[in-house]
């Protein structure tokens, strides 16, 4: 893992002495298992933290970016190149290192480090490190996941989605990064947002403004957004306290993307899609410790010994165009793409997995507006998109869910979940079409957003109040919906066992406030080879 370019010449010594001042000693006070009720972002040349991502039996992908000099800003394009060190060992005083190398890094990538560790052993803890200058990184851990043949008990996982700067503080990253017992983080989408200050929703408040304070358009303007985001030291002690799984959904381009363009994306006076795009999908590869194909599909799976395989969907860069009304039925357009679709299909069908967990960006479920009240058409529609109500979602692409139901129910397959974000909201669903004289085929989990507006926060109402009126009406026409809160913030954990699958919903006390509480409020669970959902009166226990 060793990269053979020479070395550039060392910092000046002004740098060095900044960096050294400051991080001495940082590794230990940054250790996840020293996590605390209060956090500061890293410092010194790795102000934005150390990540880890995608494991495999005998991998991880890791992550960190560097500031050798006070100018390499993200997004500046300024700085010199450097050669940054990293270590991998078995316990957190690195006694046992157990792989290590160096990485050359620079503006031409913004300064970020990935590396793809190999040779490590299955379902194993090991922490990691990076180094530059004589300086270490604060420290991280991970862990690579079971052996593809191995016998697991459990798996327990974290599920978050919509994660809003400006309209909150994100209390939920603090109370995940808290917990001892998660092997593994779920993002589903909406890790950033691409509106500048005020544009986009925060209940009629910009609680923190956002960086850079325009709309992100050009590369730099991307980079400058990840950056700023990794700032956030709750986001840092999530990343470096558990290994992620992510995709993307819209708005880390811009609002209902689909393949050929944005709601959010007016050529006319912001230029052309292709460039905005491919400026976004760089910077999103140099900052995001994912694995993306050359080409860069993020469509991928991840394997969990025999107990549970996960096929992350990207719904985003082989869509159609947003439509409603008869076209929402024609075959001839697509949320996932040809080829996407049969690698789903195919997947699904393959898999010698327990359970099948598809990260799923946008719901799946059908929603009927019969019986729903005016005042929340508006709210509701503005949360899925596209100016109508649903055509963001798979309501909005009958023929591709019909095709994917059918052919689970056709090939007679169970324990089908869909973990799914984007409406800043909760419910536990039961996968149907809209033929409703279908049984379900699958269940479905929607995680509330972090911080971004709900149903409350556009009405302008006390928490929960639009709930108590809306779930009533919304179940009454959609009875595979076994439960919807449209109000709370928060996130979800998923509990995978070889004889149930539940979710477990924490919803923040104020998701202004950074020291927030979160507390359990609800849980759904699907019993192995069972496609109806049981509510559950307590967190799963394993």
């Amino acid at each position: 893992m060793t990269d053979d370019t020479p070395r550039r010449p060392a910092l000046d010594r002004r740098t060095f002495l900044r960096a050294a001042s400051v991080t001495a000693g940082s590794a230990a006070v940054a250790s996840p298992v020293l996590l605390s009720s209060t956090a500061s972002a890293a410092s010194g040349y790795f102000l934005h933290g150390v990540a880890s991502g995608d494991p495999l039996p005998t991998g991880i992908l890791l992550w960190t970016r560097v500031t050798p000099v006070p100018e390499a800003t993200p997004g500046s394009g300024l700085g010199p190149a450097v050669s940054v060190s990293w270590q991998v060992a078995t316990d957190s005083t690195f006694s046992l290192v157990v792989a290590s190398g160096t990485v050359l890094t620079g503006p031409e990538r913004d300064h970020t480090v990935k590396v793809d560790v190999t040779g490590l052993n299955p379902a194993t803890t090991y922490w990691y490190r990076f180094g530059l200058a004589g300086v270490w990184s604060p420290l991280g851990r991970t862990r690579t996941v079971p052996a593809l043949d191995a016998d697991v008990a459990s798996l327990r996982l974290g599920v978050v989605s919509c994660s809003n700067w400006e309209a909150g503080h994100f209390a939920a990253y603090r109370r995940l990064a808290a917990r001892t017992d998660l092997q593994l983080m779920v993002h589903l989408g909406d890790y950033i947002y691409e509106y500048g200050t005020g544009q986009y929703d925060s209940g009629g408040t910009v609680v923190r403004p956002v960086r850079p304070t325009h709309e992100t358009l050009t590369l730099a303007d991307y980079r400058i957004r990840h950056g700023h985001y990794k700032t956030d030291p709750y986001l840092q002690q999530l990343h470096a306290s558990v290994p992620w799984l992510i995709t993307w959904d819209d708005h880390e381009i811009a609002n209902d993307t689909w393949s050929g363009g944005a709601q959010n994306h007016d050529p006319v006076t912001e230029g052309s899609w292709a460039a905005r795009k491919a400026a976004a999908r760089q910077a999103y590869a140099e900052w995001m410790p994912v694995r993306l194909a050359t080409d860069g599909q993020i469509y991928r799976r991840l394997r969990y010994g025999r107990l549970a395989e996960f096929s992350m969907l990207d719904l985003r860069s082989y869509r159609s165009k947003q439509a409603s009304g008869t076209a929402v039925f024609d075959p001839a357009r697509t949320i996932t793409g040809d080829d996407q679709m049969a690698w789903l299909k195919a997947g699904l069908s393959q898999s010698t997995a327990h359970w099948k967990l598809v990260g799923n960006s946008v719901m799946i479920s059908p929603l009927s507006l019969l019986g729903l009240p005016t005042w929340l058409l508006g709210p509701i529609a503005e949360l899925f998109g596209a100016g109508s109500l649903g055509s963001d979602q798979w309501d909005g692409y009958d023929a591709d869910r019909a095709e994917l139901v059918a052919h689970i129910r056709n090939s007679a397959l169970r324990n089908v979940v869909y973990l799914t974000g984007d409406i800043h909201s909760s419910w536990a669903n039961e996968v149907v079409t809209t033929d409703s004289g279908s049984p379900p085929a699958a269940v479905e989990f929607v995680v509330p957003s972090v911080t971004s507006d709900n149903v409350d926060d556009i009405l302008g109402w006390p928490s929960n109040s639009a709930t108590i009126l809306a779930a009533p009406a919304i179940q009454s026409s959609n009875p595979h919906v076994r439960w919807v809160d449209t109000d709370r913030h928060g996130y979800g954990v998923c509990t995978v066992t070889s004889t149930r699958c539940q979710m477990d919903w924490y919803f923040l006390a104020n998701r202004r406030d950074p020291a927030s509480s979160a507390s359990w409020a609800r849980g759904y669970s699907v019993a192995s080879g069972a496609t109806r959902l049981e509510r559950m009166y307590a967190p799963a226990q394993v």
